[in-house]
């Protein structure tokens, strides 16, 4: 069974809550019961912070034992080279993903730490691009 850990960062345990019309109606855990039913042969293993050390502890402690890590690092993105230094340390190859799309928002999200350390960035597809980098993958696997 492939091994995928899926990482975010802050504010997104409010996801069905904040701000609907960027971010969606339904929250992260509902969405994770549909991702799982979709993958069946995948193995997800969740974890989500709004604090940082505790982001890059989770990227250490998933990024030599699982086959690819999902990582939206939220608003870390933009500000947090810990978490940039994390991905670069780690064997496992990282997909950033971001719900919304950051490059169409304000000047400072268009920085990211994260995403020349990452194999690949999905923005702006909502939670349709956590799959997406799911089935890259499989198809990488």
């Amino acid at each position: 069974m492939l091994e995928i850990a899926i990482i975010n960062g802050p504010n997104l345990n409010l996801l069905g809550k904040r701000e609907p019309d960027v971010y969606g109606h339904a929250s992260f855990e509902e969405f994770l019961v549909q991702l799982k039913k979709d993958f069946p042969s995948v193995n997800f293993t969740y974890f989500q912070s709004n604090i940082e050390g505790e982001i890059v502890q989770a990227i250490q402690s998933h990024g030599f034992n699982k086959a690819g890590i999902i990582l939206n690092p939220a608003a870390y993105t933009h500000t947090s080279v810990a978490i940039g230094d994390a991905v670069a340390a780690i064997k496992t190859p990282v997909i950033e993903v971001h719900i919304s799309n950051v490059h169409a928002r304000e000047d400072f999200r268009k920085i990211s730490h994260v995403s020349a350390k990452s194999v690949g960035s999905i923005v702006g597809l909502g939670l349709k691009g956590y799959a997406l980098a799911t089935e890259w993958f499989i198809a990488n696997s």
